[in-house]
Order: C-alpha cells, then sequence, then structure tokens
C-alpha cells in the first residue's frame, strides 16, 4: 500500500519512501510517500478556494455535510476496522476510534442544526447600549477566520482524531489541512480517501498530508490555526516555531497527561464504587494496550484500602488475554510499533525506580495467535508507589502503554494535593456515593483538570467512562495538558471564528447584521405583519396594537380560572411594606395573555405557528385600572426549509404612559410564500 498525500484536489506522492510496520506482526504493511509538496499553494488552495466555498454556505448547510459524511463513512467503516487491527486495536477499541470519530460528526452535525443558526456568522450577546440617548450602541459578532485549520494528529486514534477535529473546524467555515502520525497513516489515509472520493465537501476544503509537515509551519498567518495532538515534548517544539510566535497563530494543544482515578474513603472494598473503581482502572490499561491520552496513570486510594485494590487490579489483570486483535477472545492487542514498545518499557524502568512492580512481567507472557517476539506486546503492567509525597517520576513520566501506578493517601487534603501534582490534566474519576466528598474533591482538583467524572452506583448503567470523551464536553486541560480544548460543543466551533465588536448607530447596526436592535427605524405597513410570508416580511417592521385596561374583575378571573391565587394577585393587606408591589397587580402571564390578544391577527395565514419565547422579564407591576399596550417588531429571520422560516419577533408590553411593563422575543414559524 503506497500513501500519497491529497494535495489541491489530487493525490500526489512525495519524494521519501517510509516503510510503516505493522504492530502485531512486525511486517511492513505500507510505505509512506513524504516531502516534495509545495506547502505554501497548499495553503493558499485551503485559504483561495477552500475558505470561500465554505464561508459561503451557513451554519445549517455546514452542518448537513457533516451528517452526509457521517453517513458516507458509516457505510464503508467496515474497511477501516480491517486495517486497525494492523495497528495493534481489537473490535473494541475500532468501537472507540472508528464509529467513535462518525458518532462525532454526528454530534456537531446536529448541534449545528439545533444550536447555531441559519447564517454565516454568530450574534454574541445582547446590544449594549454605549451613549445616553441611545444613538450609539455595541455589538459582538463572530465570523469565520480566513485562514487553514492545520491539525496534527497522534498515532493512537487515527480516525477519531482527524474527525473530531475536522468537525468543529469544518462547521466554523473554516478549510482543514490535517496530518496524522506517520506509524498508523495506513487507517488515517484510508480514511481520507473516503472523505476525498464522497465529494461531499466543497472543493479546497480538505486537504491530507502524509509524513512530513515540511515548511508548512514557515507560511502561517494570523488567520490560521493550528490544532495539536501529541506528546509535551512535540507540542512545545511547534508552539516555539518563531512564525507561531510572531503572527500570534492560534495553537489549541492537547497532549499526554497523568490522568488520576480516585477512589474515595467511603468506597469501601464490596461497595459498588469500590467494585467501578476497579473496573474502570484495569479497562484504561487496556483499551488500546493503554495508548490513550485519557487513561488512568495514577490510581489512588485511601491507604486502608491500597492492598484490596492491588488484589482486585492483579486478578482483573490476569484474566486479560493478549494477542493478535482479530482474535475474538483478544482483549488488549500490542502498542503501536516496536519503538512505542522500548519507550514505554524505558518509562516503566523509570517509574520502578521509586515504585514495585505488582502485577505483569514484561520479560515472561502468553501472547495468542501472533509471534511475541516479532509484535510490539505488552503485558499490563500494575505498580505500587509506597511513598507518593516524596516521589516525583510517577508525576512527570508517563508510560503511554498499558501501565499505571496505584498510590495510597491520607485524608482528602493529601488526595487532592497529590492529584494536582500531576500539573494539569485532561481527566480525572471520582468513585464515590457521597456527594459532600465528592464537592470537595471538585473544588480541590478542578483547576488542575478539564474534566472531572464522578462514578457511583446511581449512574454505572449509562455514564461513558473515565477515559472517553464526548464532543459535547470540554477535552483538554490545563498545564502539561496543553491548555487547549479539543471539543466542548460548539464552544470549540468558536476557536475557528474571530469575536469582533461592532459599534454605530442602531440603524447601522441593524443593516449590517440584519437583526433588528431597540432604536433603529421601523417599518410600518397598511397589513398586519403577521400578513406577510417569510420572504416578504422586512426586519423591522412593525405593529402598534389597542389599548386595553386591566381590571380587578380581569385579575381574579385569570387567578381562580388558571388556581394562580399568589397573595400578590388576590390580597391587597398582605402586600403593604412590600419592596416590589405597591398593591394588588395583574399577574404576568395575564399580560402576556392579553397582549398576545391584542397583537395576533387570527385569520389563517403565513404564521402557522407560535413555538416559544425567549429573554421574558417583567419590568413594571401593573395595577387594577393601568392600562397597557403592545409593541410588535421583527427583529430577525432564520430560513429553515423550503417550506418555513424562523421569525423572532421583539416585543414590548408598555403602559399608556409609555412605560415599560415586559420585554420578551416571541419565535414564530412563518411559511414561505407558494411558488407559482
Amino acid at each position: 500500500m503506497k500513501l500519497e498525500s491529497y494535495v489541491k484536489g489530487h493525490w500526489t506522492a512525495g519524494s521519501e519512501l517510509i516503510e510503516v510496520r505493522s504492530a502485531v506482526t512486525g511486517d511492513v504493511v505500507a510505505e509512506a510517500t513524504s516531502g516534495g509538496l509545495d506547502l505554501r499553494e497548499a495553503l493558499a488552495y485551503a485559504r483561495n478556494v477552500g475558505g470561500k466555498n465554505l464561508r459561503k454556505l451557513t451554519f445549517h448547510q455546514r452542518a448537513d455535510l457533516l451528517k452526509k459524511l457521517a453517513q458516507y463513512i458509516t457505510e464503508r467503516k467496515d474497511q477501516l476496522y480491517k486495517l486497525s487491527f494492523q495497528a495493534g486495536a481489537t473490535r473494541t477499541d475500532n468501537l472507540i476510534d472508528v464509529d467513535g470519530g462518525i458518532g462525532t460528526l454526528f454530534v456537531y452535525a446536529g448541534k449545528g442544526r439545533r444550536e447555531l443558526p441559519n447564517s454565516t456568522f454568530l450574534m454574541d450577546g445582547a446590544v449594549e447600549q454605549l451613549g445616553k440617548t441611545g444613538t450609539f450602541a455595541g455589538q459582538h459578532i463572530v465570523t469565520s477566520l480566513q485562514g487553514t485549520a492545520v491539525h496534527i494528529n497522534a498515532f493512537n486514534f487515527p480516525c477519531w482524531g482527524m474527525l473530531e477535529k475536522l468537525a468543529p473546524a469544518l462547521l466554523g467555515g473554516v478549510p482543514v489541512i490535517t496530518k496524522p502520525a506517520t506509524v498508523t497513516s495506513y487507517v488515517a489515509h484510508a480514511l481520507a480517501r473516503m472523505i476525498a472520493e464522497s465529494g461531499i465537501l466543497p472543493e479546497g476544503a480538505f486537504q491530507f498530508i502524509v509524513g512530513s509537515t515540511g515548511d508548512l509551519f514557515d507560511h502561517l498567518t494570523c488567520q490560521d490555526v493550528v490544532s495539536f495532538t501529541g506528546s509535551a515534548s512535540t507540542s512545545e517544539k511547534l508552539q516555539r516555531h518563531p512564525v507561531i510566535a510572531k503572527e500570534a497563530v492560534r495553537f489549541i494543544a492537547e497532549r499526554d497527561s497523568l490522568n488520576a482515578a480516585i477512589l474515595a474513603p467511603d468506597a469501601a472494598p464490596g461497595s459498588p464504587e469500590f467494585d467501578l473503581f476497579i473496573k474502570e482502572v484495569a479497562k484504561e490499561m487496556t483499551v488500546k494496550a493503554g495508548q490513550k491520552c485519557t487513561a488512568i496513570r495514577r490510581a489512588f486510594a485511601p491507604k486502608a484500602h491500597v492492598e484490596a485494590v492491588i488484589e482486585a487490579l492483579r486478578d482483573q489483570l490476569d484474566k486479560v488475554v493478549i494477542g493478535n486483535p482479530e482474535l475474538e477472545n483478544v482483549r488488549m492487542g500490542p502498542v503501536v510499533g516496536l519503538d512505542q514498545r522500548r519507550d514505554v518499557l524505558a518509562h516503566v524502568k523509570t517509574l520502578r525506580t521509586e515504585a514495585q512492580l505488582v502485577a505483569g512481567d514484561p520479560e515472561n507472557f502468553d501472547v495468542q495467535g501472533a509471534d511475541v517476539l516479532r509484535g510490539a506486546f505488552i503485558p499490563p503492567l500494575l505498580l505500587h508507589c509506597a511513598d507518593p509525597v516524596h516521589a516525583a517520576h510517577v508525576y512527570s513520566v508517563e508510560a503511554f502503554g498499558p501501565v499505571s501506578t496505584v498510590m495510597g493517601y491520607g485524608d482528602l487534603d493529601e488526595a487532592i494535593a497529590l492529584t494536582n501534582r500531576g500539573g494539569g490534566s485532561l481527566v480525572a474519576s471520582v468513585y464515590t456515593h457521597d456527594p459532600k466528598v465528592a464537592s470537595n474533591l471538585v473544588f480541590g482538583v478542578s483547576s488542575f483538570h478539564g474534566r472531572l467524572v464522578m462514578i457511583d452506583r446511581d449512574c454505572a448503567r449509562e455514564q461513558t467512562g473515565h477515559g472517553s470523551p464526548m464532543p459535547q464536553m470540554v477535552h483538554g486541560g490545563p498545564g502539561r495538558a496543553g491548555g487547549g480544548e479539543e471539543l466542548g460543543g460548539v464552544r470549540s466551533v468558536h476557536h475557528y471564528m474571530q469575536r469582533t465588536a461592532l459599534q454605530g448607530s442602531p440603524a447601522m447596526l441593524t443593516g449590517i447584521t440584519g437583526s433588528w436592535t431597540k432604536n433603529a427605524p421601523i417599518v410600518e405597513k397598511d397589513r398586519h405583519p403577521f400578513r406577510y410570508h417569510f420572504e416578504d416580511l422586512d426586519i423591522g417592521q412593525t405593529f402598534h396594537s389597542k389599548e386595553r385596561t386591566i381590571t380587578l374583575d380581569d385579575i381574579e378571573h385569570f387567578a381562580n380560572f388558571t388556581g394562580d391565587t399568589f397573595y400578590a394577585h388576590m390580597d391587597e393587606e398582605a402586600t403593604k411594606g412590600h419592596p416590589f408591589f405597591p398593591g394588588r397587580v395583574a399577574h404576568g402571564y395575564l399580560l402576556l395573555s392579553f397582549a398576545a390578544g391584542l397583537f395576533v391577527d387570527p385569520d389563517p395565514g403565513p404564521v402557522l405557528a407560535n413555538y416559544g419565547l425567549d429573554s421574558l422579564r417583567f419590568t413594571k407591576p401593573i395595577q387594577p385600572g393601568e392600562t397597557i399596550k403592545v409593541r410588535l417588531t421583527a427583529k430577525d429571520k432564520s430560513p429553515r426549509n423550503k417550506q418555513y422560516g424562523e421569525v423572532r419577533w421583539d416585543v414590548e408590553i408598555l403602559t399608556d404612559k409609555g412605560e415599560s411593563a415586559a420585554t420578551y422575543e416571541l419565535l414564530t414559524m412563518n411559511a414561505v410564500r407558494p411558488q407559482a
């Protein structure tokens, strides 16, 4: 298998050949062709072709592309499974890598549809009035960067690593140049071919580089983003690149960290939480042969439970079948290659200077369906550090394989201090059924962690585990973990966008953003705005209602009819001295109901449904005898499909004296004009 790069819409062989070997047999499975590419031109192609094509699309259209891509890969994922076996991945490992990556595409497709507008930019926050009279205001917007997302991926998840970066970048409107780790590049190459051959993404939106990055970093600009996953040493080297510093290139790092699992004092042997702790530590040691940036490297337990923890883990690990991952009964395959095996064992040797090996023997273990001398096999290795307070290597050396160290602590303060000595981690998990203990641990260690998982009997059946990053939640962490975030729902899309403050008159802000701003001009027409189809309705189109006086009978009837007999509506005496109410007042929901009666046009027409309201505030209590009226203004519009679109209305309930009694935003679905 000869691996080529996909640059400027074509597959191109590099000038150098690099042999890539199977983790199982040691045989050559692919030849990566590296170098010889004009990467300045690749970046220019991404910016000038891919970026322009993506920025023409709305968030909803980009989300649709992600969904189609996920469906396309799903139909072909067995090809990726088959190749991944050579990288040492079991079928369970592939569920995380292949299916996990596809699932991330689906999640971002759904979030793009549900949580982002059907537009090419975002409005961020409310309009800020910057002048006394309301003629000068400010509004933040978020727009796509006009650069390229350069993704440097790690060897352990060649599919998920590529797709979890790809999804938020494309949703944010930024084209991608992705580079896999060479040792598993044959799996990533197959996935890249699927993406290219699908024809789903716009031209220039996706490029793929095998082997060296060459002079790629020399041509970056302030509009580009680098997202890196890998070792701390490589991350530090890349971050020190002079162009990264000079151009202030955004750099998102997600790198190895010494993640922890904490068994709380209440989780004694025999408790569900103790069993969950043992199961999770053993799983994190063996899934992907421990080659996970989120794997549990330090397992903390109360000193009184350390021996029980070691014994239980030893029993679990003794049952692990190691061997050829294609075999159904094999639970753990090899690490990714012989170089990685040597690296892991060298780190274990260092750890053994302050910790004792209590389970597993790297010199003597059984392997099924493979040659232990040719493959990169290592058994699960459990260590015990008896003096964690004075140890050092267990907080700085990561053996990136099936290795973990058990350590005892005295009290919760010591558990917190020892956990934080990891210097910043992607994730820690806490095993307790006591919310007070969990609270102490969470607020003691949270500033050092990107994610904390509380696992107990109540969530045991549904929890996704210590080491499973979910696309809805932050994946990243402070300090040693890199300080970046690769995931985190829509928040991660913002890494590929620029927040900009717009300042000007309300009319100017409305004209730029397409969203009506208070004090901007309004449009008044002869017909009620509810009589206009979606595309015919003008932003700023306004309806002023007639007036209605609120009576005491109205208030009492509403109270008795709804059952809301709160004293402020029914008892004049009870409101004396009240900090808010001058006497009996109308229900807030009565005002909303009467407001609807004042502005709704009752006849069938373009307004199909009212499906909610946002930002409701009651700003002035209304007493019996006061009169209200309503201003209804079309604030903004967002197309949904060929049949209808969403209209957001700015609604204000006013007294006859012009005082504001309530404000809110009404959401309706309006029909598109029927085509002739």
